[in-house]
């Protein structure tokens, strides 16, 4: 092959563009251009508004399947939950139209029997709504403070409710407020019943147990037939609260081997905590009867003599006697 034909001419693989260093020079001088650029005249904001203008419905485009599948998984949680909620509805008012038709049974048998045994009916307490201002300032008590007071009705020992059971008792009575004492206030009593057994006892309050405090049955007997979970009403003996208001449910049992009695503990019902709007009820004390007259004045004169210390007994009372029938001869000839 002649010389001449060839081509001496590098192939473009191994052609050589710019050196690395006039590369690095002339980036480095683009850059500071555009910064300063941009610094002094504004260049980028425009440029990176157009350029997100642009790719918007690229980008909406893109988040489009990740949408869908957060929408999708939100339907079926939604729709699940929303299964769950009516089964739990169906149910809760099967057994609320369960539990109607019971109570109204009871009515009507309750509403007999005493129409045949003549005893008068329940006392009905009137109620009127109040609002809790606030806590009591002293840190040693729990004690809350309504808006009703004197003027509207408030009379001292009205017992206090909320929407889940007792909440406390009215102690101090202001023209304007009032001062509601919570249960577990140190050493509060209550009269309870219990609604499995029907044995009655007596709660006391008890501050320092729980977060919110909690009631505890003193003095009961070691085996006493009461287990977790027993609910506690009240048992209108006191003269106080009606009868049938949840107070308490028994939360721990400790039976101890050293001792004759068991500790009781009991957790209220109401929310000793966070009570907003309450039920004051009228004391069931000024719906009695008033006491006659002359049960009364015997109490007065019984007291008297208990006072005045024992009678002397009276002197015996001879009574004549009256003589004994003469008893008729025997006739003659026979034995008498």
């Amino acid at each position: 092959m002649p010389l001449g034909t060839l081509d001496r001419t590098a192939p473009p693989f191994f052609k050589q563009g710019p050196s690395a260093l006039s590369t690095l020079i002339f980036l480095s001088a683009l850059a500071l251009f555009l910064m300063v650029a941009d610094a002094r005249l504004g260049l980028t904001p425009p440029l990176r508004s157009a350029i997100s203008v642009v790719l918007f419905p690229l980008e909406q485009l893109a988040l489009q399947p990740v949408q869908w599948a957060r929408n999708a998984d939100t339907y079926f949680r939604t729709l699940r939950a929303a299964q769950e909620l009516e089964d739990a509805a169906r149910r809760q008012m099967l057994q609320q139209s369960q539990r109607a038709n019971q109570v109204e049974e009871l009515m009507l048998e309750n509403r007999r029997l005493r129409d045949l045994l003549g005893l008068r009916s329940r006392l009905t307490a009137p109620e009127q709504a109040a609002e809790v201002l606030y806590d009591a300032p002293d840190p040693y008590t729990r004690r809350v403070i309504i808006d009703r007071g004197m003027l509207q009705g408030v009379a001292p020992g009205s017992p206090v409710i909320d929407e889940f059971g007792v909440l406390g008792q009215i102690t101090r009575v202001h023209p304007f407020l009032s001062e509601a004492t919570l249960l577990v206030e140190r050493d509060y009593a209550i009269p309870v019943l219990n609604t499995r057994t029907g044995a009655r006892s007596v709660a006391y309050g008890n501050p320092f147990t729980g977060p919110g405090g909690g009631l505890e049955l003193r003095f009961m007997p070691g085996n006493a037939d009461v287990q977790e979970g027993d609910l506690l009403t009240t048992s209108g003996v006191d003269g106080v609260y009606p009868a049938g208001l949840p107070v308490a449910r028994v939360d721990r049992v400790e039976r101890r081997s050293d001792s004759a009695f068991a500790r009781i503990h009991c957790e209220p019902l109401a929310r000793m905590q966070g009570a907003r709007h309450v039920m004051v009820l009228q004391p069931l004390s000024a719906q009695l009867p008033p006491q006659p007259a002359g049960a009364s004045e015997g109490d007065a004169s019984a007291q008297q003599r208990r006072k005045s210390g024992p009678t002397p007994a009276a002197a015996p009372v001879a009574t004549p006697r009256r003589p004994a029938p003469a008893t008729p001869a025997a006739p003659a000839g026979r034995p008498p």
